[in-house]
């Protein structure tokens, strides 16, 4: 079976999307990591965030891994552990731009599908149900207030010392937001058959047991 979860920024995905998969022991791919890991080659690089002809370039000799790992698995690009280095500011502020650059779009796309056909999947991002595995037998779509994303994305900076104002990160995430769902090429949407979600009241735990409820639901008919 494959689950796709997409929404916005600081919805949940990646961290419902792991327990997810790890209670169904399903193979877990966080999308998002994988264009933060582009978006830090390319600034590691100095490469123009929006010149689509050299990001494709780079993408040829761009090598990508997911580690097995505790607490979380690994993301090597080039052989460098880049885990922690791609959730900083800089790269969070920029990853908009190099996702919606055509070649980068279709390359991580390609890549994301041959990852789903290695077998049972939970997949997460923001066009997994609509473009990446559209035959998905459960999709779902997370979505919280703009104010409790900001909440929850700065005790995730708190929780790893990146110090930054609420209100710079409400900025950001309105900007985010209005980013992804007016890109050109597969622009943050709900597909159709997604069940939407709405996390801001409640905790990981009960997002969780919601979705697999859902699941249960559909294996069911």
């Amino acid at each position: 079976m494959q689950i796709a979860i997409d929404g916005p920024a600081s919805a949940g995905k990646s961290t419902v999307a792991k327990l997810v998969a790890k209670r169904l022991n399903y193979i877990y791919c966080d999308t998002g990591a994988m264009y933060r890991a582009v978006t830090y080659a390319a600034l590691k690089q100095g490469i123009a965030l929006d010149n689509d002809k050299v990001l494709a370039e780079m993408l040829n000799s761009f090598e990508l891994k997911f580690v097995p790992a505790d607490p979380e698995q690994l993301v090597i690009v080039n052989g460098e552990d880049v885990t922690k280095k791609i959730r900083l500011p800089e790269v969070t502020n920029q990853v908009s731009l190099v996702s919606a650059q055509p070649s980068v779009r279709k390359e991580m796309t390609h890549r994301q599908q041959d990852i789903a056909a290695a077998g049972a999947i939970v997949m997460d991002g923001r066009d997994i149900g609509t473009t990446v595995l559209p035959q998905a037998e459960v999709k779902i779509f997370l979505v919280a207030s703009v104010h409790e994303r900001a909440v929850r994305r700065y005790k995730e900076n708190v929780s790893k010392g990146i110090e930054t104002s609420m209100a710079t990160l409400e900025d950001e995430i309105k900007t985010r937001d209005y980013k992804d769902s007016h890109r050109e090429i597969s622009p943050l949407t709900q597909a159709s058959d997604a069940i939407l979600l709405d996390t801001t009241s409640l905790n990981i735990t009960e997002v969780v047991e919601k979705i697999l409820e859902f699941i249960e639901e559909y294996e069911k008919n």
